[in-house]
């Protein structure tokens, strides 16, 4: 189960709030190089709820989701506890429809959450708008950030221009973190698994064909991931 998070909504003193004109250009800029210093995913969206604040018109508050077709939600990263608030009341059970959009468009709108069909909830807590935008998605999931205004009607055409500039910059950021974490783990593994082969090499005077052949065979046996057997190993041979 991914990490979660939550953040305060500070300032960034290098950015401009709500920005226009010439100034989008240059917040973008440095918003970019903030979300691509992030070293994992989880740092990603940290930072990308605390920017989404700052940089899209009208927003207050933002959380990044996860959606799973036709099941659930689950919040990834929020920057207070009115947001975990208003999506935990979805965790669980099958998503509102304004987030069921996005399966068929980047973007989702709400204008007035007391005029919407089963947002009793998001009103109950003084949110009245809401803007989402995809991050991810594949045919069974969704990552999507929502930003959050307790005013109706607080997302126009030019907030919704900026939210998808900025997410823009977000998925390209969130995409590099993974693989960066992707190739760490990969790295991990590669040695952990060198490590169990030399261990069983020594143990059994095997070669290591027959040493890896012998975690492959415990892996299927007992359907553990070879990681986790190689991590065994080298745990139970570290503590001896």
């Amino acid at each position: 189960m991914p990490k979660r998070f939550v953040v305060a909504a500070s300032e960034f003193p290098d950015l401009p709030r709500f920005p226009a004109g010439s100034e989008l250009a240059d917040a973008l800029t440095v918003a970019s190089q903030q979300l691509h210093e992030t070293l994992t995913p989880h740092n990603t969206l940290r930072t990308a709820v605390r920017l989404a604040v700052h940089l899209m018109p009208g927003a207050e508050h933002a959380g990044v989701s996860e959606v799973e077709r036709g099941s659930r939600l689950r919040t990834l990263a929020w920057t207070d506890e009115v947001v975990r608030a208003a999506e935990a009341r979805h965790t669980g059970r099958e998503p509102h429809g304004h987030w069921e959009r996005l399966w068929n468009t980047p973007v989702a709108r709400t204008g007035d959450s007391d005029a919407e069909d089963g947002w009793d909830g998001l009103s109950a807590l003084g949110l009245r708008s809401a803007l989402s935008l995809r991050l991810r998605a594949d045919r069974r999931r969704l990552t999507v950030l929502t930003a959050y205004a307790r005013k109706p009607g607080v997302f126009d055409e030019d907030a919704t221009r900026i939210g998808r500039l900025f997410t823009a910059h977000v998925s390209i950021a969130l995409d590099s973190a993974t693989v960066r974490e992707q190739l760490t783990e990969a790295m991990h593994t590669r040695d952990l698994i060198g490590q169990a082969t030399g261990i069983l090499m020594e143990r059994q005077g095997i070669d290591a064909a027959a040493a890896f052949e012998s975690l492959v065979r415990a892996s299927q046996r007992e359907n553990v991931k070879l990681r986790d057997i190689a991590r065994r190993i080298v745990g139970t041979h570290d503590t001896t």
